[in-house]
């Protein structure tokens, strides 16, 4: 198993460099494409509030404010991926509509990069990064800065569900390289029955040997897991996303919202 593309969607801000940054982190080992996309505020998502038909001067300045910010953005993101010194990059400017060319852009990759901002609802690509991991269910790191070096250690939060499974399977590339691989089990915090050696085993057919570290605490497992990874010194952790309906993790938070919003901690590797 091997990862081939790395898709880094760019806003035009600051925040390029630390996607562009962790990217090519994940790209480098597996002498993987750094694909660069920049995704500039769509003008279709204002013809709601355009009225029936109706331009009139309001609308035409709005529309003309949103190109020239475009075109500046634009640049600004170039910029920040001219200055990765990376052999094996490309870059594209996603063209109207730009939802639908980002769901290709993100099919296409094994695994798309955001910064935390979009993951905590702020920023221009909070749509975006909901609609790579929720809609198109892509495999998303969320990097809180420079990824470490493919030596370092990883730890997969694991209770046996699908999209916990799916995400240690997604991350099987990423853990053959890796300096140590923790797998970490609560099951006291979830409902679940289930053998964290079982994935172990999984791992060890695969060329992945981890250890496995139970946690006995009960209540949720979002801190308990968040203060293990911390424990372990993890460089990313590796989780499933919203395993419980959306309605219910609205009311309660949920485990994923806050290894999200966490200020402290490692990178998160997260699939739906």
């Amino acid at each position: 198993m091997s990862w081939a593309r790395i898709m880094a969607p760019l806003s035009g801000g600051p925040s390029d460099a630390v996607t562009l940054a962790a990217a090519k982190a994940l790209a480098a080992p597996f002498n993987a494409e750094l694909a660069a996309a920049y995704a500039p505020a769509d003008a279709a998502d204002l013809m709601p509030w355009m009225g029936e038909g109706f331009m009139g001067g309001v609308q035409v300045a709005a529309l003309d404010s949103l190109k020239e910010a475009a075109e500046i953005g634009g640049r600004h993101a170039e910029e920040h991926y001219a200055a990765v010194d990376y052999a094996k990059k490309t870059f594209l400017t996603l063209a109207p509509p730009v939802a639908a060319g980002l769901a290709l852009e993100a099919r296409l990759s094994d695994v798309v990069v955001f910064t935390t901002d979009p993951a905590r609802g702020r920023g221009p690509l909070v749509e975006a990064f909901q609609q790579v991991l929720m809609e198109e269910r892509r495999p998303v790191l969320v990097t809180r800065g420079a990824v470490s070096e493919i030596s370092g250690t990883v730890v997969v939060a694991w209770d046996g569900g699908r999209e916990a499974t799916r995400a240690a399977r997604v991350a099987i590339p990423w853990l053959q390289k890796a300096g140590k691989v923790l797998i970490l089990a609560a099951p006291a915090a979830t409902p679940r029955d289930f053998d964290p050696a079982r994935l172990k085993e999984h791992f060890a057919e695969r060329g992945v040997t981890a250890d496995v570290e139970t946690l006995a605490h009960a209540g949720d497992p979002g801190p308990i897991l968040l203060s293990a990874a911390l424990a372990a010194g993890a460089d990313i952790l590796v989780a499933g996303a919203f395993g419980h309906p959306r309605f219910q993790q609205f009311i309660f938070g949920g485990t994923t919202r806050h290894l999200m919003q966490a200020e402290v901690g490692p990178s998160l590797l997260l699939t739906h």
